[in-house]
């Protein structure tokens, strides 16, 4: 086990790398931005559209959770009903805690509810977060052609083809060698076994061989094309109503784009937030969100009204319920379980 000063030092470091990155972006967004305008977009704005938003979206948090439970199948039958609070328990931890520790949370507390290893739940979290990408990516190609008629000379449609581009070959290489990987578990255990021995420590070989295999495990779901397919098209479903969030909070304001310019924006926004950040996201979701409401001629201070509103209402609710689910579950963020999400 790493050295705790050796975990808190790491924890410090990637901390505050987070804080200065979250900085740069919100110094993106607010460059040029006049307070005073910004102010009265936020005081005008109909908040009563962010309820069917909330609602969109929490049926979009159960179909994650039934995806997860479809995942985890060939492991472990678990009730959609009893994973749904382990994916918002994982998702409050990922909007409060740095370097989405909710992801490792939410393994950590399926193990101690349902005995599941924390090796094969993290595969299926990476297998979900994967064909996220993917689908993320698909937003932003099918809409680039509608972008670049409105900002071709602006260079910014260029920024976002170059990410597009390499994002592309990161998640669609990532997807062919897990479901390789899946495929043919006796030949990837053979050829992990093979590093193992040549580049650990001979007393680490048993665990990490053991860690091994519970992750060729999380891959079970893949091996089936059927499954593939029934993965990818609930991640396009979890995607097109979160868009839909987006449609209804854009009503509580004085602007109107189209859906498809949404998709985009939520593509974007979303990769963007796999960059380190603060804790919630700062700054990395909204200044490209602003950027891509301004470049659909969105005023600058409603653009950046609207994000910060979309922010804070993707990350109130789900990061409250989340908690709440904690506490009824009888589950305390208590020394033995940071210990348990460290090791993990």
């Amino acid at each position: 086990m790493i050295p705790h000063v050796t975990i808190r030092t790491m924890k410090k470091w990637q901390f505050w790398l987070g804080v200065l990155i979250s900085i740069l972006f919100i110094w993106l967004a607010l460059r040029g931005l006049h307070l005073e305008e910004f102010w009265e977009a936020v005081k005008g704005a109909n908040y009563i559209w962010l309820l069917p938003g909330i609602l969109v979206y929490f049926v979009g948090v159960w179909v994650r959770a039934w995806r997860w439970h479809y995942l985890l199948g060939p492991i472990k039958k678990i009730p959609t009903k009893t994973m749904f609070p382990i994916t918002t328990i994982g998702y409050m931890g990922n909007n409060i805690y740095p370097a989405r520790a909710g992801e490792v949370l939410r393994a950590v507390i399926l193990k101690r509810k349902e005995g599941v290893s924390v090796s094969a739940s993290l595969a299926t979290i990476i297998v979900e977060r994967i064909f996220d990408g993917v689908v993320m990516l698909a937003f932003v190609f099918v809409n680039l052609p509608e972008l670049a008629k409105l900002t071709g000379a602006s260079g910014f449609v260029g920024n976002i083809q170059q990410v597009a581009v390499i994002g592309t070959g990161v998640f669609i290489g990532a997807l062919i060698v897990f479901l390789v990987a899946a495929m043919f578990p006796q030949v990837t255990a053979r050829a992990g076994l093979w590093f193992i021995e040549r580049l650990l420590p001979a007393r680490l070989h048993t665990k990490v061989i053991g860690l091994m295999n519970k992750f060729l495990d999380g891959l079970a779901s893949l091996r089936s094309p059927f499954n593939v397919l029934m993965v990818f098209l609930t991640s396009v479903i979890i995607w097109l109503l979160e868009t839909g969030k987006y449609w209804f909070v854009m009503h509580a304001f004085d602007f109107t784009v189209s859906f498809f310019a949404l998709m985009l924006m939520n593509g974007i926004v979303n990769l963007a937030t796999t960059i380190p950040s603060a804790p919630g996201y700062i700054g990395t979701f909204d200044a490209p969100g602003i950027a891509v409401l301004t470049a659909y001629g969105v005023e600058h201070s409603i653009a950046a009204g609207y994000t910060l509103v979309l922010h804070v209402a993707l990350w109130l609710p789900i990061t409250l319920l989340g908690a709440y689910y904690l506490t009824r579950e009888g589950i305390h963020w208590s020394d033995s379980l940071r210990a348990e999400t460290v090791d993990a």
